[in-house]
């Protein structure tokens, strides 16, 4: 099997899509035999992580347990560091979140104004939350509840068309005068939305998600006592870090340009564009600002050349948490890094080395769901870098994030 059909097979794509691919960036970036290259460090690191677990027998089964032993490990390790955290309460997770603000080092963000925030909640009563707290309007729950965990419920107790046409008809009308420069907020929310948040949590996956407009992270409160929790909660810390960052600076780079509320509403969308904006005669990235394999592994967007967000908050937390273990004697998490977009085929059988996948796998064991799409995903982009740079990877993602795509 030549390189290209190799990474073509990781990437369910076609040998003649990787082949295009490098004939056109060797002749953009003037490198020559990036794929061989590729192809040969995925190999390295590969063969030097199993033989760093003592894993000689590259049974799939084999290759699988030493990965998640590993991580039970560093798991265990995490939690005693930090003090047994508990996720019920935001003093059970104190000493987690210092060390993520730390480690992400996020400078003051551009972000909504809390006034203009409760403003937009007294024109558009939530109806389910006050509802559910038994207020009898939007003033009496701004008097009585916290802004942030207001909005933060908003995602998980109103409806999708409410709020659709809450915050889209809202926000259209948002002026950058409406922002401002503030610290990002990490926050667990009180015990009352528990309940409530249920439905949330198994369709997301997970109790934590992020509020980017208002610079808030938020976790809803959950026991950690399973394996691989500890990790999973501070790689996400890490990764909402970086994300809500990211799109901090794309608000303000908007604020510079005309049309504010519609560019603001576009980026808190998340949209996609399809295939057909494909220039045949350029070399053509689309950007996905989703991880599409979750609803559909199938999306035709997977299988063409493409670069994703996602995939580089992921890459920021992973480097953050594999620096982290240097601190320590008694914590060993550098083996993690530049191990994103690195995986292989074992008897046919395709494992991702990705920490993400890895500890994904580790909580929902259960399930028995071998997960490969942050790998996938974090190898595309390692593509484009291998021929472009990681810095322009993040500044062509930027330039041209509200048209999604780049035409080389």
């Amino acid at each position: 099997m030549t390189p290209h059909e190799y990474l073509a097979k990781i990437l369910r794509t076609s040998p003649e899509i990787i082949l295009e691919l490098d004939k056109k960036m060797s002749v953009i970036s003037g490198k020559k035999g990036m794929i061989d290259k590729i192809v040969r460090d995925n190999e390295e690191r590969i063969n030097r992580t199993l033989n760093l677990l003592g894993c000689h027998d590259y049974r799939t089964e084999n290759v699988r347990r030493a990965l998640i032993t590993r991580l039970q490990e560093d798991d265990r390790a995490l939690y005693k560091l930090f003090k047994k955290p508990s996720g019920t309460s935001a003093a059970g997770l104190k000493t987690l979140f210092n060390f993520a603000l730390e480690l992400a080092d996020i400078d003051q963000l551009f972000v909504l104004k809390k006034e203009k925030a409760e403003e937009i909640l007294r024109e558009n009563p939530p109806p389910n939350i006050i509802k559910a707290l038994k207020y009898k309007d939007a003033d009496e729950l701004l008097a009585k509840e916290d802004l942030i965990e207001i909005f933060s419920a908003l995602r998980f107790v109103e409806s999708n068309e409410w709020m659709h046409k809450a915050f889209d008809e809202t926000y259209k009308n948002l002026i950058p005068d409406d922002f401002e420069k503030r610290d990002i907020e990490v926050r667990v929310l009180s015990g009352k939305w528990l309940k409530i948040a249920e439905k949330f949590v198994k369709k997301k996956y997970h109790n934590l998600s992020h509020l980017k407009e208002l610079g808030a992270i938020f976790v809803i409160p959950l026991k950690i006592d399973t394996p691989g929790e500890t990790l999973r909660v501070f790689s996400m810390i890490l990764h909402y870090l970086h994300e809500v960052d990211f799109y901090c600076k794309m608000f303000e780079d908007a604020s510079k340009k005309t049309g504010f509320g519609n560019r603001l509403i576009s980026l808190l969308k998340g949209e996609n564009p399809g295939i057909s904006v494909f220039d045949r005669n350029k070399m053509n990235w689309l950007i996905i600002q989703q991880y599409l394999a979750k609803d559909d592994e199938n999306d035709p967007r997977l299988f063409v050349p493409h670069i994703n967000p996602e995939a580089l908050h992921w890459r920021k937390a992973e480097q953050n948490i594999s620096h982290f273990g240097k601190r320590f004697a008694n914590i060993d998490l550098e083996m993690w890094l530049e191990l994103d977009w690195v995986g292989g085929f074992f008897k046919e059988e395709l494992v991702s080395f990705d920490l993400v996948d890895n500890w994904m796998s580790l909580v929902n064991k259960e399930q028995r769901i071998k997960y490969l799409y942050h790998h996938q995903e974090a190898l595309w982009n390692h593509i484009f870098e291998e021929y472009m740079g990681g810095e322009k990877l993040e500044r062509l993602m930027i330039e041209n994030f509200s048209k999604g795509y780049i035409n080389l």
